[in-house]
């Protein structure tokens, strides 16, 4: 599983920090999405996908 993200896109909810805390962070500075490591769980990281509200993050397979 790749992860992309695009902080352009992104709103900042953190809705996939919520969801996936070993996969993504906030960045500090502007609260958008950072990706921490590749995902140890592909089930959250898939479900921080589909709960992100601005379609920040996609995964290619």
């Amino acid at each position: 599983m790749e992860l992309r993200v695009d902080r352009e896109r992104c709103i900042g909810a953190g809705m996939c920090v919520l969801t996936a805390p070993g996969a993504f962070g906030q960045d500090t500075a502007d609260g958008r999405v950072i990706l921490l490591r590749d995902p140890a769980e592909p089930e959250a990281v898939r479900e921080a996908v589909r709960v992100c509200p601005s379609g920040a993050i996609t995964i290619v397979e």
